[in-house]
């Protein structure tokens, strides 16, 4: 995601700075001229505004918490755009402000296509003041783009998505794969699906790689959404929510990835649900 973000804000007219903690992915910004760093104070302390796309808080964590970075944090902000809990989030903008700069979080839903044409739907969680400010470069990433609240906010409409999409994905692969097993024609599953109210778009984009079990080239890796639906799990029991469906849809998940698919695309939760023999 992080890539395809850098391209677009380029093409939005700013001028954009890179780091990755795998120096050769950035060797295709490079060839496109967006200037690439060693380090992330380099970046925090050369731009304004930073934004961060990465897998996890830990990630985060290290790329802000080196003497270098708090030293260059200093009347900089940090726009953390990756899913992480609303406690994680609230301990990174607790942890940016005591170094003097400006945090706000802002999630997105979509992948690399919506990215590509500027569709994402952005969740932001700052205060209004920083929100108006930093409206105008998030509106190159997507729309619409959601004031939802204060820190936190953002990242807990997040994670409620993400639940949807693997408690959905769950739900549709194991309805599929009883109406296969029952060699009931799947058209006519769908016409029935479409038709009624219980249907969802995302039942379509998948239905094919599940026919096919074709999980390759992912939008979406089924590691990353195994790691959401813990965050999930734990942010109910913090709010004082049942887990169960979470954990439930967690150790669906988990069969995905022991039988291979952790790179591969979420809708391999599709093969956990219905083995193969």
């Amino acid at each position: 995601m992080g890539a395809p973000m850098a391209l677009r804000l380029q093409t939005c007219g700013h001028d954009v700075m890179a780091y990755n903690r795998s120096a050769d992915k950035l060797k295709p910004l490079i060839n496109q001229g967006i200037h690439a760093v060693a380090t992330p104070a380099e970046v925090i302390s050369a731009c304004e505004c930073t934004l961060l796309m990465l897998s996890d808080v830990a990630a985060i964590a290290s790329l802000l918490s080196s003497p270098d970075s708090q030293a260059a944090l200093k009347n900089r902000t940090v726009i953390q755009m990756g899913t992480i809990s609303p406690d994680q989030s609230r301990e990174l903008a607790t942890s940016v402000t005591n170094a003097d700069g400006s945090y706000i979080e802002a999630p997105v839903l979509g992948s690399i296509p919506q990215v590509k044409d500027g569709s994402l739907i952005v969740m932001v969680g700052s205060t209004p003041e920083q929100f108006t400010t930093w409206q105008p470069v998030l509106q190159c990433l997507g729309e619409p783009i959601l004031h939802i609240g204060p820190v936190g906010a953002g990242a807990a409409v997040k994670l409620a998505m993400n639940q949807l999409i693997g408690s959905l994905t769950t739900a549709f692969s194991l309805s599929l794969a009883l109406v296969q097993r029952e060699d009931i024609d799947v058209e006519t599953f769908m016409e029935i699906v479409r038709n009624s109210a219980l249907y969802a778009p995302t039942f379509d984009k998948k239905l094919n790689r599940m026919c096919d079990r074709n999980f390759a080239n992912p939008n979406f890796p089924t590691k990353h959404l195994l790691k959401d639906m813990r965050l999930f799990s734990q942010a109910a029991i913090a709010a004082g929510l049942s887990p169960t469906l979470a954990d439930s849809v967690a150790e669906i998940i988990e069969g995905a990835i022991a039988q291979g698919y952790a790179d591969q695309d979420y809708s391999a939760l599709y093969a956990a649900v219905d083995v193969e023999a």
